[in-house]
């Protein structure tokens, strides 16, 4: 199923949609996302709490099954100086479905923008929860880290 849009808002059934959803974003954006990287946790449990703090450059995911901690792409290096926010849905929901793409510098492998979209499965509300330009080398190594 294609995302929908409800008023102002986007939905769909999952974090494809929510991919679709970042590739429209970040086209408007003009840093189109061309890699991506769908955030997994070894124990198994798919969804995440998200804190971000956009001025910074930085956001954090937590697993909701084991609750452990991944700083996303370079967020690490700035974490000293961020305000941490936790993301909720529209519906009230803080656990996500989380997917974070890159738009790269032209002719290279290196990172130019980072892209965090988030699919809300109590609701299927789907969007970009964060975005910032970063200087995030190799996108291999930088997806990884998200």
């Amino acid at each position: 199923m294609a995302p929908r849009k409800k008023g102002k808002h986007w939905y769909g059934t999952g974090l494809e949609d929510a991919r679709l959803e970042m590739g429209r974003y970040s086209q408007l954006n003009g840093y189109p996302a061309t890699r991506f990287h769908e955030a997994t946790c070894p124990c198994g449990a798919p969804t995440f709490t998200l804190e971000r703090d956009d001025d910074e450059g930085v956001a954090r995911r937590a697993c909701t099954g084991c609750g452990a901690v991944q700083w996303m792409g370079d967020s690490a290096e700035y974490a000293d100086t961020a305000e941490l926010h936790r993301s909720e849905c529209l519906c009230g929901a803080e656990a996500f479905q989380i997917v974070s793409g890159v738009a790269l510098y032209e002719g290279t492998k290196d990172v130019r923008w980072l892209y965090i979209a988030c699919f809300c499965p109590a609701c299927g509300l789907i969007g970009v929860y964060a975005d910032w330009k970063c200087e995030g080398g190799d996108a291999d190594a930088f997806l990884a880290r998200t």
